[in-house]
């Protein structure tokens, strides 16, 4: 009797996302064809970040990078309930996957809790604080702004840049959700990013406006 081997969840779970993904563009824009995919850019951010985190942490390795791969899967089709519904699809998929099936739980745990830009309690579980920390970590600072940027210039057309400042400007949630940051390298990436974030507003509304010409 032989015995199919399982595909390796690592690719799987790439995969399940890129298609969820390319579809959130075809539902938003009518195509794939667009400068910029902002959810897949923010996903695969979330897994560096998520990995990197693990790292310094001690955390468990596959079951962050596994939620963090599938933390947004049902972002487009179930809209603020997609959590829920990203923590019951990865219970469906990763057993169709060689991944533990040990972890499976705690992967559809952390994915059910990382809604929220900021948090009154926090996470009391480290690999479910480290999908938190990451996915929130690539929401502020430059990263924040080249993928907002990209996102709402991808199908748009261009907006003026005083429009772009407006918007970027219009995110005083991130203080809050810097203050919600678990572990202490997330706690001092968010700080420092927050106040690039701060000041690449402030520089480039001075060199539109003229405020950076002195005599």
């Amino acid at each position: 009797m032989t015995i199919t081997p399982l595909p390796p969840w690592r690719e799987a779970a790439r995969a399940a996302m890129y298609e969820a993904a390319q579809g959130e563009l075809l539902a938003r824009h009518g195509t794939t064809d667009v400068s910029f995919n902002y959810r897949w850019e923010h996903v695969t951010t979330v897994v560096t970040l998520a990995l990197r985190l693990a790292e310094l942490t001690g955390a468990d390795a596959e079951i962050v990078e596994a939620a963090a791969w599938l933390h947004d899967v049902r972002k487009h089709t179930d809209g603020n309930r997609h959590p829920i519904a990203g923590a019951a699809f990865a219970r469906r998929f990763l057993p169709t996957t060689d991944f533990p099936p040990g972890k499976i739980a705690a992967v559809a745990a952390a994915i059910g809790d990382h809604m929220g830009l900021w948090r009154d309690e926090p996470l009391t579980v480290l690999e479910s604080q480290l999908l938190w920390d990451a996915d929130k970590l690539a929401k502020i600072g430059l990263t924040a702004v080249f993928h907002w940027t990209g996102g709402r210039l991808a199908g748009d057309g261009m907006r003026a840049l005083a429009d772009l400042i407006t918007f970027g400007r219009d995110a005083e949630w991130q203080a809050k959700t810097v203050a919600s940051m678990h572990t202490a390298p997330a706690k001092r990436a968010a700080a420092a990013r927050l106040a690039a974030y701060r000041d690449l507003y402030d520089a480039l509304e001075r060199e539109l406006t003229g405020g950076d010409l002195q005599p």
